[in-house]
């Protein structure tokens, strides 16, 4: 592989919010044992899941669980299983999903919060073609406290490229998702190409 065709850590690079300061971090029985007559901060606790004795101890873990994309024109959501072995989700590359062409789509994932609160979560996207960036995808998923149940994040809706030369050749995906801490919870690759019909 050439290195132009590598995507540098430069395009996965969260882009830094001029004037945010990374908050202290604060474990799930610090936070349940603050102020009970705050009424605001009880509040911000229930957002977050956070229930007035909850204990963890344990490591912040994020598990990635779906990746998916929707549209209006799709019959059923395309949805990749992010639980899979390296090996198989390193298959996705080569295994090319098929987008139609000329229509609003969305990406979004699903994933689970396990022992402690994970800040400042965000979704970066790299899209590349012949080895150059075409696109690049930055959202804000926020925080959330630990739960059994999946959060699930809808990104904002984009619309696919169309003509003969967009369905020409392939396009390659970098997908990472990334905390305040810099701890990256998932990074993969996976392709796809443009048709006519979904």
């Amino acid at each position: 592989m050439s290195h132009a065709q590598e995507t540098t850590e430069d395009d996965l690079a969260p882009t830094q919010t001029e004037g945010y300061k990374v908050g202290q971090s604060k474990t799930v029985a610090e936070l349940a044992a603050l102020d009970q007559e705050d009424e605001s901060l009880q509040r911000w606790k229930q957002s977050l899941g956070l229930a007035a004795t909850a204990k963890s101890g344990l490591p912040k873990k994020v598990v990635l669980k779906t990746l998916f994309l929707s549209s209006p024109t799709l019959s059923k959501e395309i949805s990749i299983d992010l639980t899979q072995s390296p090996e198989a989700l390193a298959k996705l590359k080569k295994d090319l999903i098929t987008i139609k062409e000329g229509v609003e789509y969305s990406v979004g994932i699903t994933f689970v919060v396990e022992n402690e609160i994970v800040s400042g979560l965000k979704y970066l996207q790299v899209v590349k073609r012949s080895g150059m960036k075409v696109d690049k995808t930055e959202a804000m998923l926020g925080s959330y406290g630990p739960q059994e149940t999946p959060y699930t994040k809808i990104f904002a809706s984009e619309e696919s490229p169309s003509g003969m030369l967009a369905r020409s050749g392939s396009y390659v995906v970098r997908s990472r998702v990334i905390d305040d801490d810099q701890h990256v919870w998932l990074d993969f690759e996976w392709g796809f190409k443009l048709a006519k019909e979904w």
